[in-house]
């Protein structure tokens, strides 16, 4: 017998949630949700390509979906918790969820929103993931695989950003150089110099762009959780160039920007904006704080099998 969908999982890991308010260890929540839905040996045993337990990953993409929601979290690595919204939803919905519901939940939250709330701020970059391909739907396997492709770059999206809003504003600031020496600014990793601290000026980091030192970009980094950045941190940066005689600035947070602070960067010349979103996605595309592996996918090579050739 097969190991039961992820959206089988959703009610398992809700409920186990919802029965431990202060949270629980990922494996803890995953073997629940196996003796709730009588996993035998032999499904436990089952992996997906990756070598991973295919019931821990279904389990933990019915936790993406419950996360999604807003009725569940992580609020650190491999630790997952239920939300006040989640418990009120428990409670509002008592076992067994409508099939319905569970359908919902597995597939209405696909719109994901990284960034935050603040009234003051743009409303945060929506990532659009496709709706679940309905079964028998007439798609392309190609279009499945680039659909599921984009669902997993979006969920590692939201990841990082969770993980960079909790490490320290030290190592925050090491982590915003590594991105920057990824895309390819300084010779070397020794170009990119960590200068924060009191007394910093607003200064979190020093890029030497040329071997001696003569050209330089400044960069700010703000592991903000909630509130955007404003004018006057953008001014106040400004202001700390202006200090060091500096042409190019960059201000790189796990927040987002405010409308005013974006019309006043664009008002100046040398300073480029990083918010959460474009940060996360930078970080997936060169590969800092995250990993990827290569699918083979098999196509037919026409040409060896052509005789005249």
């Amino acid at each position: 017998m097969p190991v039961p969908t992820f959206d089988q999982f959703i009610e398992p890991i809700l409920r186990h949630l919802a029965a431990h308010p202060d949270g629980v260890p990922a494996h803890v929540a995953h073997e629940a949700a196996a003796k709730a839905l009588g996993l035998s040996a032999e499904q436990r045993q089952e992996q997906i390509g990756s070598g991973q337990a295919t019931y821990k990953n279904r389990s933990g993409w019915a936790h993406d979906r419950l996360k999604r929601s807003g009725l569940s979290s992580s609020p650190r690595y491999g630790y997952w918790k239920i939300t006040p919204e989640g418990i009120r939803y428990a409670a509002d919905h008592p076992a067994p969820l409508a099939a319905s519901e569970i359908e919902r939940l597995a597939t209405a939250n696909l719109a994901l929103r990284l960034g935050n709330s603040d009234p003051q701020s743009e409303p945060a970059t929506q990532i659009i993931v496709p709706p679940s391909i309905p079964p028998g739907a007439p798609v392309s396997p190609e279009e499945r695989l680039e659909q599921a492709l984009q669902e997993l770059r979006d969920s590692a999206a939201a990841d990082l950003l969770e993980n960079l809003k909790r490490v320290s504003p030290l190592h925050f600031e090491n982590i915003v150089l590594d991105v920057l020496h990824a895309l390819g600014y300084g010779a070397s990793r020794n170009d990119l110099q960590r200068v924060g601290g009191s007394g910093d000026g607003g200064i979190d980091g020093v890029i030497s762009l040329d071997k001696l030192g003569l050209e330089k970009v400044y960069v700010q980094a703000k592991r903000w959780k909630e509130s955007a950045v404003g004018r006057p941190d953008l001014q106040a940066f400004y202001g700390a160039l202006a200090g060091q005689k500096a042409k190019r600035g960059v201000f790189i947070t796990t927040s987002s920007f405010t409308p005013q602070a974006q019309d006043f960067a664009k008002s100046v010349e040398g300073i480029v904006l990083v918010d959460g979103d474009r940060l996360v996605h930078l970080m997936i595309e060169h590969e800092v704080g995250v990993s990827s592996r290569i699918i083979k996918v098999p196509k037919l090579d026409s040409d060896y099998f052509d005789e005249d050739s």
